[in-house]
């Protein structure tokens, strides 16, 4: 797997498409306790139809390698991480996808620096005050110390457990495929540096902030696009068309039956609307 050093540490990413793609590159950007897997069906998709992505493992408890003691772990540190990976790589016109906790990141950096995002699709995620929605304010309370975080996450080294509706059970309508669940939870069980990136991220997670950000979400008048699971028991569709009335103008895409992890759930789908919206000539 590629890595880029930036000045936050080391960043892991995936890369899918031909490297002589002509078209606009795609970053894919995941949530708590997950890494850029989330995305592969996604990817592989887009792939098919030579649309470049890429996938970078963020430090939000997934990812395999600590990153520097002093790095700003803050969600908007995240989002500068986010920015620093694209001058990095030297992307630009990029179209930035985000999930779940991701989306919000996707929010801050636009909020923050969006001069290399050429239009921005949000799936199923936090905005507003809804940073994390319930329940999930438990794991930010618990996870702010290492020691709990990996004492709150013990469970989830059984896959029964991880697939149950107290680890990412509620997240899909889909089996879960156990071997990539296990590389989701192994870093944060098993690396005090992993544990320590994820707890100082938790620390800075302030519903406060997002609402701030959101306020400010009609400065951005590039496309938008909402992809949207509507069988999300978290983000439900209602919230969906909130968030999409906060901006100039976006469109919004119900997916039937689609949960909050709607990249695994329905990935041909998403990829399709992100193709035909984006990537089809007019």
């Amino acid at each position: 797997m590629p890595t880029v050093d930036i000045p936050q540490g080391r960043i892991n990413y995936r890369v899918a498409g031909p490297d002589d793609a002509s078209t606009a590159p795609v970053v894919f950007v995941h949530g708590l306790l997950v890494n850029g897997e989330l995305w592969t069906g996604v990817a592989d998709c887009l792939a098919a139809q030579r649309i470049r992505s890429y996938a970078p493992d963020l430090p939000l408890g997934s990812h395999p390698i600590a990153l520097n003691p002093d790095a700003d772990l803050s969600p908007r540190g995240v989002a500068r991480l986010i920015a620093t990976f694209l001058e990095a790589l030297d992307l630009t016109d990029v179209t930035l996808v985000g999930n779940d906790t991701g989306g919000a990141l996707c929010q801050f950096l636009i909020d923050t620096d969006d001069s290399r995002i050429g239009r921005l699709v949000l799936t199923n995620c936090d905005a507003f005050d809804k940073f994390p929605p319930p329940p999930f304010g438990m794991l930010v309370k618990a996870g702010r110390r290492p020691g709990r975080l990996r004492a709150f996450m013990a469970p989830l080294r059984a896959t029964r457990i991880r697939h149950s509706s107290l680890g990412y059970g509620s997240l899909v309508h889909r089996p879960l495929d156990p071997d990539v669940t296990r590389r989701w939870v192994t870093p944060a069980l098993d690396d005090p540096g992993v544990r320590r990136d994820t707890a100082r991220f938790l620390q800075g997670v302030r519903p406060s902030d997002l609402l701030d950000v959101t306020t400010r979400l009609d400065r951005f008048t590039k496309p938008v696009l909402l992809v949207w699971g509507n069988a999300d028991g978290f983000f439900k569709i209602d919230f969906a068309r909130r968030l999409r009335d906060a901006f100039p103008s976006a469109r919004l895409v119900e997916i039937e039956g689609g949960r909050t992890f709607v990249p695994l759930d329905e990935p041909h789908r998403v990829a399709e609307e992100i193709r035909t919206a984006y990537y089809v000539p007019a």
